[in-house]
């Protein structure tokens, strides 16, 4: 691979084309498939923008939302693949698209290294072989794509007829990507949907070819090794491989947050480390004997790689991760979304993020999904909530309809963000006589959740001139909380130098070690889920409290015997993480469950 990172999925459009921004460099990066509609609007503005003759799919037509996928991911390796043909092939010279690819790369990269020998070369024959063989080795990054697998509505046709399995959201989705022109990966996130993996074994790209080579590749994203297992067992006994790993933190990260229960990154890396080979040996196992069972020869042991993302900081956070837990490579998110030149942050956004402090982030229950999702407290979409509660009308108009699944009121699953919701349940409320206080909690509770489906997708037509009349430009974004130490706006250079060290992003920032970070996250986490249960705490629930907390004694108790071996850190560095933990493990001792 040209590069150690990747750029994970950023909500539903802040990474919708930034392959067309970072692919022809060398570096991957992951595309939301959720909203077919903004899919369609992006592929027209992609092919008016390449005067590329547009022929709309109509929301009406058979097959609608798989066959806007795919197309649009066509278009997206069209371009991408013309972009990298014509980077190819520009002679080396200062300034030129080729040049960039290679001082992006980073100094450990042989490939980097070749560049900087060859351009010390005098003109001549020599010189010329050596740029041929460079330009030979060039790689150009990946068009993944997400789908969150239990995001997975039914659907139905104008006369309220089921359109069937294969047509919910995710397989729909999954069908655009498979019947694809990409060689790439699907990441499938947010747990495990048992219908749409097996729906995976009904594609010929997912299978090697004969020289155990796969067009299209399976990335499970999970937050810990027996969740991982269990996902690629069921997918290995079905003659399917898993070919990452991508191990995300639960809360330092962005988007939905899956707490795990009180399991921290670090003993989690090293579960993985410790038996990695020991699960692919046994996965192995499971998938030859399906593939024989299918017909295939496997002649050749397919990798699996294992990437880390969420919280990550520095280059040196960067290279320990990789180091120490022999990680293939990590995913920098958050922060592209101040790199202009990557992603799509309309420009208020983007100045609300560069001067945001750590109080700007929070975990909140805005999500309709019913998880918890990390939040920006100076995002339009929050004062639109607040300005709509004040005016009496909480809730939203419901027009995607991508994330209904409340049945409480209506036989058709609605939206907990929509307004119908929000009426009937405050109607429901209202009824109940509570007293004041109860009644502003339950209240606040029901109003918090906002619609994702249009904030997550707003930014992308601000920035590119795309908002219709009348449609809402309130933005929704969902950073970690680790984007608060970095406090400008950067430019693609400069923030791949921070991931490899050769310049500091974060050199006016007291900021703690990663591992440090999420630890605080999660005690944070603990005390607000204690508080909120006093009155209704039971055994249960204090036994699972407990646990938690136990948990992360025990991640607390890990991270004392690794500081020692963090070998390339100053001993100031390494004195500061152990008060730091000592001050954490003093926050958790005073935590009281019952």
């Amino acid at each position: 691979m040209s590069h150690t990172f990747h750029i994970p999925v950023l909500g539903l459009a802040f990474s919708i084309d930034t392959p067309l921004k970072v692919a022809r460099y060398g570096i991957s990066s992951v595309v939301s498939v959720v909203d077919d509609d903004l899919i369609e609007r992006m592929r027209k503005y992609h092919s008016d923008l390449n005067s590329i003759p547009f022929h709309p799919i109509h929301k009406a037509s058979k097959d609608c939302r798989s066959t806007r996928i795919r197309s649009y991911l066509n278009l997206l390796n069209q371009l991408v693949n013309e972009q990298f043909a014509g980077l190819k092939c520009e002679p080396f010279n200062a300034g030129n698209e080729i040049d960039r690819y290679f001082n992006l790369l980073p100094e450990s990269s042989v490939l980097k290294q070749g560049y900087d020998l060859m351009m010390e070369y005098p003109d001549g024959d020599e010189k010329k072989i050596f740029e041929r063989l460079l330009r030979d080795r060039m790689q150009q990054g990946a068009i993944d794509v997400n789908i969150m697998a239990k995001v997975d509505k039914q659907n139905y046709s104008a006369d309220g007829e089921y359109s069937g399995d294969e047509n919910t959201d995710a397989l729909a989705a999954l069908r655009g990507f498979a019947e694809s022109d990409l060689e790439s990966s699907v990441i499938l996130s947010a747990g495990m949907n048992p219908k749409l993996y097996s729906y995976l074994e009904t594609f010929a790209d997912f299978y090697p070819d004969a020289n155990g080579n796969f067009r299209k590749k399976i990335t499970l994203k999970v937050s810990n090794y027996r969740s991982a297992f269990i996902q690629a067992k069921f997918l290995a006994k079905k003659g399917l491989w898993v070919s990452e790993f991508r191990i995300e933190s639960g809360l330092n990260c962005g988007g939905h947050a899956f707490a795990t229960d009180g399991l921290l990154l670090g003993p989690i890396l090293e579960e993985f480390k410790s038996e990695r080979i020991k699960m692919q040996e046994e996965l192995l196992g499971m998938y030859k004997s399906t593939l024989a069972e299918k017909g295939f020869e496997l002649t050749v042991s397919p990798a699996q790689y294992i990437s880390a993302q969420g919280g990550i900081g520095t280059g040196d956070e960067d290279s320990f991760l990789r180091r120490h837990y022999e990680l293939n490579k990590t995913g920098w998110g958050s922060p592209f979304l101040l790199v202009p030149e990557a992603t799509n942050v309309d420009d208020t956004t983007l100045s609300h993020l560069a001067a945001s402090t750590q109080d700007d982030y929070y975990l909140s229950n805005s999500s309709p999904l019913g998880v918890l999702f990390n939040n920006f407290k100076n995002s339009s979409i929050e004062q639109e909530r607040l300005n709509r509660i004040a005016a009496g009308r909480p809730g939203s108009p419901c027009t995607k309809k991508y994330l209904c699944n409340n049945t409480e009121f209506t036989d058709k699953p609605i939206c907990t963000a929509s307004r119908q919701f929000q009426d009937l349940k405050i109607q429901q409320l209202e009824s109940m006589d509570l007293p004041a206080g109860e009644h502003e909690r339950q209240f606040s509770q029901i109003t918090e959740k906002v619609c994702l489906c249009e904030g997550l997708s707003a930014s992308v037509y601000i920035k590119n001139d795309m908002l219709k009349k009348k449609e809402r430009s309130a933005v929704a974004i969902c950073p970690g909380p680790n984007l608060a130490y970095f406090s400008g706006v950067y430019s693609l250079e400069e923030m791949v130098g921070h991931i490899y060290g050769k310049i500091d992003l974060l050199r006016t920032s007291n900021r703690a070690n990663i591992f440090i970070n999420e630890l605080n996250l999660y005690i944070d986490y603990l005390n607000r889920e204690i508080s909120n249960c006093l009155d209704s705490m039971n055994d249960k629930k204090a036994k699972y409290f407990q646990s938690f907390s136990d948990q992360l004694q025990q991640g607390i108790n890990y991270y004392k015997q690794l500081i020692p071996q963090m070998t390339g850190n100053t001993r100031d560095y390494m004195a500061r993480m152990f008060d730091d933990l000592a001050l954490s493990e003093k926050q958790l001792c005073t935590i009281a469950i019952r």
